[in-house]
């Protein structure tokens, strides 16, 4: 049988072809805004991550975990750093290679599966962006271990994460049914054809027990954090959080 990750790495492949919003690179001009200083970033849908959590990144070796597409590593790249992007999506590993070389910067480029262990010597990073993904994986804690591994002492791992709010529901404009949590498509049918009809992928729901609990477990200190709303829909226009960033540092 496929596994989910295969699954999902084809089912965003096609999210991308159709024009995904999270599949767009950037284009060159923003890549030279952000070599002069004008430069935001996205963790979650719509609130750009403060600089401050960044810190000075002239020369900081960064790992974009789940982070292709050529959205957030180029501007990484203009701003000095020496960038590495993790994505096991073909098509957004792709757009990562377009968008370096047209801009002439070297980046080392790598398509695995975060769900395995992570193919870095240990404290091989200062800093890990890590945009919302854990909600395409079954399992969040061992990844959290896995960035604490490999960063270097003091360094930061920034995470955009999904509050669960999004799986309440079967459909955002219906209140009469709740889904069942966990949400997991590996164990309830009824779920995976729920995400299959939509072409959703395989998305699976996360507690803060697992997500932040899970960080504090990996040995992190967790400094800041915010919330986000879906950026559209329902949920957005009550001004319902259903993400929220942190930034961790390893001590």
């Amino acid at each position: 049988m496929e596994n989910y990750q295969d699954i999902n790495a084809r089912t965003v492949d096609s999210w991308v072809e159709e024009g995904w919003e999270w599949g767009r690179s950037i284009s060159h001009e923003d890549y030279a805004n952000a070599q002069q200083g004008r430069w935001d970033v996205l963790l979650t849908p719509t609130k750009p991550v403060p600089h401050e959590w960044f810190g000075d990144l002239k020369g900081k070796k960064v790992l974009g975990l789940a982070s292709g597409g050529g959205q957030q590593m180029p501007i990484f790249a203009a701003l000095g750093a020496v960038c590495t992007v993790l994505d096991y999506s073909p098509k957004q590993i792709e757009s990562e290679h377009k968008v370096a070389e047209r801009e002439g910067y070297d980046i080392r480029i790598l398509r695995a599966d975060m769900t395995k262990p992570l193919p870095f010597e240990d404290g091989e990073f200062d800093l890990i962006f890590h945009p919302v993904s854990n909600s395409y994986v079954r399992e969040v804690k061992p990844i959290f271990k896995e960035c604490f591994r490999v960063l270097a002492p003091g360094g930061v791992l920034l995470c955009g994460l999904d509050n669960g709010v999004n799986f309440m529901f079967p459909n955002e404009d219906s209140r009469e049914e709740l889904c069942t949590f966990p949400f997991d498509p590996v164990t309830n049918p009824d779920q995976r054809a729920m995400l299959e009809a939509e072409n959703d992928g395989m998305q699976f729901s996360h507690t803060m027990e697992e997500q932040i609990g899970g960080q504090l477990e990996a040995g992190f200190r967790l400094t800041h954090l915010y919330e986000d709303t879906n950026g559209e829909g329902t949920f957005h226009e009550h001004n319902i959080p259903t993400f929220l960033a942190t930034r961790a540092v390893k001590e």
